[in-house]
């Protein structure tokens, strides 16, 4: 199992920036994809961005495209998601999560996670 464990989160207005952390821990943490997912009120979890510790490579929602970054620093074991350009719509809480198959498949599907972290609440102001 894959401890995960988020901050960051916050208070910001439109067109502002944050970044996410995840701290994680665990056996064989670093062989797992790593993704952010996020929830708003009364919607269904979805997914972020995605990040292969093994190859540095990534994949983005296309609602974040342009805007948002994941990013990983091994020495840390810390996986990051800086956020750009915030908009209303990006209000929700916002959930990291470790692959639940070890394949390099930078997977979307929450289905496909296996170990979720507490989440951490980031609320954007019009």
């Amino acid at each position: 199992q894959v401890q995960l464990v988020e901050s960051g989160g916050g208070l910001v207005q439109a067109g502002g920036s944050l970044r996410l952390s995840c701290a994680a821990s665990g056996r064989t943490w670093s062989r797992y994809t790593m993704g952010w997912f996020r929830q708003a009120p009364g919607k269904e979890r979805e997914f972020v961005a995605a990040f292969n510790w093994s190859d540095g490579t990534t994949y983005y929602a296309d609602s974040v495209k342009g805007r948002f970054t994941i990013s990983g620093d091994n020495a840390k074991n810390t996986v990051f998601l800086q956020m750009h350009s915030l908009k209303p719509e990006d209000t929700a809480v916002y959930y990291c999560a470790a692959d639940r198959f070890i394949d390099g498949i930078l997977h979307t599907r929450v289905s496909q996670y296996a170990d979720w972290g507490q989440g951490t609440q980031v609320t954007v102001s019009s």
